[in-house]
């Protein structure tokens, strides 16, 4: 037994009360720890971050051409989609939070973390999309940490995006050692 005096949970009557009361906060209750107007500022850029990635990915599968591109085509849609899947699911997480996710195309690049970045042939549209996943991966650790325990919910959602990312970093590096013949990771850690 612990010798704080403190109960560890709350009072079933007391959180009832807690939950009856500032109900037009919806999502956010007293025991919210983060600060609403930042995270869903910080948000803002990562649907920024998303929609720019949806855009570039569904560009370079358009825009693909030559030998062998057809599977990297496929490649790029897929990503695409995955990508569109991770500005739903923010947009919403801006939704839960009392704020209205920002799909203007007006200042969209400015409010992104990665670039849109075409390239000129496939070896380059695969180097831009892997630089973007890599922004993405180490700004979203950053994130990650930001939420830590204040906010639960959206460090979860971050790190559910952030598994994907990597995934994503991973198949744009594993395509450019195929389309370049050499490795580009080195063995050292």
């Amino acid at each position: 037994m612990s010798n704080n005096n403190q109960p560890f949970l709350t009072d079933v009557k007391e959180l009832r009360a807690r939950a009856r009361t500032s109900i037009e906060k919806g999502a956010v209750t007293p025991a919210y720890q983060g600060d609403v107007k930042q995270v869903i500022e910080i948000l803002q850029s990562v649907l920024a971050t998303e929609i720019v990635c949806v855009l570039r990915y569904t560009m370079n599968a358009i825009a693909a051409t030559g030998l062998s591109s057809e599977s990297v085509k496929e490649e790029f849609d897929q990503h695409a989609k995955e990508e569109q899947g991770h500005m739903r699911e923010v947009a919403e997480r801006i939704n839960q939070l009392g704020g209205k996710p920002n799909f203007n195309p007006e200042g969209l690049a400015s409010r992104s973390a990665s670039q849109y970045g075409e390239g000129g042939n496939l070896v380059e549209m695969i180097k831009e999309n892997l630089i973007a996943e890599r922004i993405a991966c180490e700004h979203y650790r950053e994130l990650i940490r930001y939420f830590a325990d204040k906010d639960p919910t959206t460090r979860v959602m971050m790190e559910g995006i952030l598994v994907n990312e990597e995934e994503h970093a991973n198949d744009m590096h594993d395509l450019l050692v195929a389309h370049e013949g050499k490795p580009m990771l080195s063995d050292k850690s």
